[in-house]
């Protein structure tokens, strides 16, 4: 299996929330922006708006400072997390660098992104195509042309 990564181009994010609102809607059965796995961070003096999701780190601090082993990493790459392992210590969201963990507190337990087990709602939902779910080759080949477009201007 071709191994996908979420791709976000906050150039094309008009910050409608819509991401948020499916993802807890998907997730917690409630429209709660708090409860999303994806956050839209607003540059609102500039007019910029950039969703922000777990990235699936290769050596992923969370992994790494969870006590009982509830954080792990699936053959296909993604970072879950097992709710009836989580003891809700909150280790992983101070160590996540990107600020990508979260915590419920009326669970008690810390969450994050799971790709919507390889669907991702956010990605059907953003009726911009901020955000797209691509084969991680797909995803580079991207960048290699911008980069290169640059490079050429």
């Amino acid at each position: 299996m071709t191994q996908r990564v979420l791709v976000i181009d906050y150039h094309k994010c008009v910050g409608c929330e819509t991401c948020q609102m499916v993802c807890s809607l998907v997730h917690e059965g409630i429209c709660s922006p708090d409860l999303s796995r994806i956050r839209v961070a607003r540059f609102e003096t500039d007019a910029r708006f950039v969703p922000i999701s777990c990235a699936f780190c290769e050596k992923a601090p969370c992994i790494s400072v969870c006590p009982t082993a509830a954080i792990f990493r699936t053959n296909e790459g993604a970072v879950l997390i097992d709710d009836e392992k989580c003891i809700g210590c909150r280790q992983c969201v101070q160590a996540c660098p990107f600020g990508h963990m979260n915590f419920n507190p009326a669970r008690g337990i810390a969450y994050k992104c799971d790709l919507c087990d390889g669907d991702p709602q956010c990605v059907k939902f953003c009726w911009t195509n901020a955000i797209q779910f691509l084969p991680m080759e797909m995803a580079a080949e991207d960048k290699r042309y911008a980069a290169a477009g640059k490079i050429m201007e």
